[in-house]
């Protein structure tokens, strides 16, 4: 069943609704504004240079967090990729679907953000990396039937000269992979910016991934470095680069004064050559593999720049941008991100409610774009639509398994500022730690045996919102 009948047969519906964001943003910004989404594959919070890395160089990056709202903690939903591009989807906790790791899907019960939006009278573009389901045609899980009108994917990280899927069409690319994917949105703004509809544009990058190979140009500005992070930083630069384009571009068709441009990353930094935001890397639900850069750019209504330290969370882009947009979703299932409408008028001064995380333990699922788009190419070439049918995740809205709201194995954790508390769960064994992150921003010192009471508050609360995931994962929510 495809998530549009599904729809349907569960009397899920949109509905429009009237822009309830603040009296101040409804004055600048009458009109719905433009929206582009930009999001970067394993960048840490400390691979930026306005971030104070020593070495990188990302001055289109440094410009806009000069000019915008920048976000000092910015949270990941996930500390890997596919579940944290779920959360931007859905406005919800991944693993609410069952997007655990890498390579999993979303749900085609779930309703997107593209959706959403659509309702909302947007017309909706994918470009670069999906890693969400497959790229290919008939799937319930390609960028087409997860609300974009039109996209330019790939399944999962790619590098230069990239085979992408032209809406299930595969399509042999040329140039620098960065700038390849926001030439394509561009292409799509191009020939929607006079229209009277606004629209969505998800440009989501597929550096700086491994592996890492940087364009000359790029790796020419890092002689001093060795040749591991030649190429990463380069990747990072050569994004940076791309970035400025688009944001240019923005200004060149006299659009960007209403058009929101966010942009963060999907997960913390890499070990040995990625900076992070704290204790870890990707991977971890420690700072470090969770926290990371994060700006957006709204002149209409974010005429000064401003830096807030609230803590924000890539779940809170979904119920951000439909508030904005006027957008109401009828029967909508649980959320765990929060509008920062109130953050971006400038009248939040704290998170409203703690954020939890949690790594389920179970492992990811291979996604090699670069093969498999190699051969959807030569299979197209033979007169095939796709030369293997599992790739189709025609299952992926079965909920074969049901899982125990009493255990909750793997690595969890409640973050209500400025208290940190992680439940590490092996087996039949529960491992409880609590950190000051306004003091002990390294989670180096863990504070358990002298807050008794607040540790017993926050556990409860955690396994509170555990259990409420999980009977999200078991399709309460699509009942």
């Amino acid at each position: 069943m495809n998530r549009r009948s599904f729809l349907k047969a569960a009397g899920a519906g949109l509905c429009l609704a009237g822009v309830k964001g603040p009296k101040a943003l409804a004055d600048v910004a009458p009109k719905k504004p433009n929206i582009v989404l930009v999001m970067a594959d394993d960048q840490g919070w400390g691979d930026m240079a306005y971030n104070g890395h020593p070495a990188l160089k990302t001055p289109h990056f440094d410009e806009m967090a000069r000019a915008s709202l920048r976000f000092d903690r910015f949270y990941a939903a996930a500390p890997v990729c596919s579940p944290t591009r779920g959360s931007v989807m859905t406005g919800r906790h991944p693993n609410r679907f069952g997007c655990f790791k890498w390579g999993h899907s979303l749900r085609p019960q779930e309703v997107t953000i593209a959706e959403a939006l659509q309702i909302g009278g947007y017309t909706t573009g994918h470009f670069g990396k999906w890693h969400l389901g497959s790229v290919c045609k008939g799937s319930p899980v390609n960028p087409g039937a997860s609300g974009f009108d039109e996209w330019l994917s790939a399944p999962n990280f790619f590098d230069n000269d990239p085979i992408l899927s032209r809406e299930g069409t595969a399509v042999q690319m040329h140039g620098e992979s960065s700038t390849v994917t926001v030439d394509a949105a561009i292409e799509f703004i191009r020939k929607h910016a006079d229209s009277p509809w606004p629209f969505l544009a998800v440009v989501w990058f597929g550096s700086p991934h491994l592996p890492h190979e940087a364009i000359e140009e790029d790796r020419a500005l890092y002689e001093d470095q060795d040749e591991k992070r030649r190429h990463f930083y380069g990747e990072i630069t050569g994004m940076d680069r791309a970035f400025g384009k688009l944001r240019n571009e923005l200004r060149s068709l006299g659009i960007h004064q209403n058009t929101i441009l966010w942009y963060c990353s999907d997960n913390g930094g890499l070990p040995g050559v990625g900076a992070t935001g704290g204790r870890g890397n990707k991977a971890q639900i420690y700072e470090g593999g969770l926290r990371v850069p994060a700006i957006l750019e709204w002149p209409a209504a974010i005429p000064k720049p401003r830096v807030t330290d609230v803590p924000c969370n890539t779940s809170d882009i979904y119920p951000t941008l439909l508030e904005i947009a006027g957008v109401t979703v009828d029967n909508q299932p649980p959320l765990d991100g929060v509008s920062l409408v109130p953050l971006i008028g400038g009248r939040m001064t704290s998170r409203p409610r703690p954020m939890g995380f949690w790594d389920h333990p179970t492992r990811g699922v291979s996604t090699p774009s670069k093969e498999w788009m190699a051969s959807l190419l030569e299979a197209q070439k033979a007169g095939k639509a796709v030369d293997d049918p599992s790739r189709l995740r025609l299952d992926a809205g079965e909920i074969t398994e049901q899982y125990s709201e009493d255990h909750f194995p793997g690595h969890a954790a409640w973050l209500d500022w400025p208290w940190k508390l992680h439940r590490i769960e092996k087996g039949d064994d529960v491992t409880i730690e609590l950190y000051d992150l306004a003091d002990d921003p390294l989670e180096d010192n863990d504070l358990l045996g002298q807050h008794a009471e607040r540790v017993e508050t926050m556990k409860a609360q955690l396994e509170t919102w555990l259990a409420s995931v999980v009977r999200s994962l078991n399709g309460a929510d699509y009942k």
